[in-house]
């Protein structure tokens, strides 16, 4: 046997772990996984072995991760997980003409791809697609995906990044919220509660100095960490929100949001299609690139 492939760990093995780890015990651990209480016993003796750690520590009937046990646990959860998600995307893909497996940043997907989304599967009928939330730049060789939405600069390492669209931000609220207050010009919204998206705490600063503003309260008023939650405190009345155009499409429509004055905001950064470097011949990511950017220029 090559010595490199000694090191590669047995996913049963692993299994027994997690499972005993979660569980605190062999018994357990033996019912969920369908074994003897000895051959859980046997599987990590054999773990041990092959790390040369100490992974459990036995304190009467139970058994309690060592310290090298608790730091080897998070690892053996990701490669299972990881391991999962791969035989669910290669038996997805076998059942269907092909896969495509979608990175998006979380509101942007649940505000603008999925509305959309149903055209694109409807063109592409035997195609299994998978979306998943992301954040911030991964690499593409670990998670697995084909392409990713990317808010940011065009820099994503391994990655080429293509330009999707700008990002237009303009001061909103709800009609209940209007109807209580007088608003004329951009000045009167000093007094009025603002609300501010976590990550990006200078959005109404730049707001303001662009509007020829003078505003020492800029950064007051209540913050939450996604633009979805942003939406719905503006809808609710809680506050003026600076948000994405793109993103309160529906609550525009609908009148649950309006916008206070047509004075947009043009932020530095923009959203990008990322793809992995080496897989450009992914015929079907492709077509889901021309798609997105067919769907941007409507």
């Amino acid at each position: 046997m090559d010595p490199r492939r000694r090191l590669i760990p047995d996913i049963v093995t692993l299994q027994a772990f997690e499972c005993a780890a979660r569980h605190g015990n062999f018994t357990r651990a033996a019912e969920e996984l369908n074994l003897t209480q000895s051959a859980i016993s046997r599987q990590i003796r054999d773990l041990e072995a092959q790390t040369g750690m100490q992974l459990f520590e036995r304190i009467r009937r139970r058994v309690v991760l060592s310290q090298a046990g608790r730091k080897f646990l998070p690892d053996v959860q990701r490669l299972l997980q990881q391991s999962e998600q791969l035989m669910v995307r290669a038996v997805a893909s076998g059942e269907s003409g092909s896969a495509l497996s979608i990175a998006s940043l979380p509101t942007f997907g649940s505000r603008w791809l999925m509305p959309r989304l149903n055209k694109f599967i409807e063109s592409h009928p035997d195609t299994v697609i998978t979306v998943a939330s992301r954040s911030h730049p991964f690499d593409f060789d670990e998670e697995g995906f084909d392409l990713a939405i990317h808010y940011g600069q065009p820099v994503w390492a391994h990655g080429t990044c293509t330009f999707l669209c700008n990002e237009v931000i303009l001061p909103v609220a709800s009609p209940s919220l209007l109807a209580k207050a007088t608003i004329t010009n951009p000045t009167d919204l000093q007094t009025m509660p603002l609300l501010h998206l976590t990550t990006r705490p200078k959005l109404w600063s730049e707001w303001f100095e662009m509007s020829k503003v003078t505003a020492d309260n800029a950064f007051r008023g209540n913050r939450f960490d996604q633009f979805s939650m942003v939406i719905e405190a503006a809808a609710s009345g809680m506050g003026i929100a600076l948000l994405p155009r793109y993103l309160i499409e529906a609550e525009l429509a609908s009148g649950r949001l309006q916008v206070l004055f047509d004075l947009p905001l043009t932020t530095d950064n923009s959203y990008y299609i990322a793809t992995p470097e080496g897989r450009q011949d992914n015929m079907l990511a492709r077509a889901f690139q021309t798609w997105l950017l067919s769907e941007v220029s409507r």
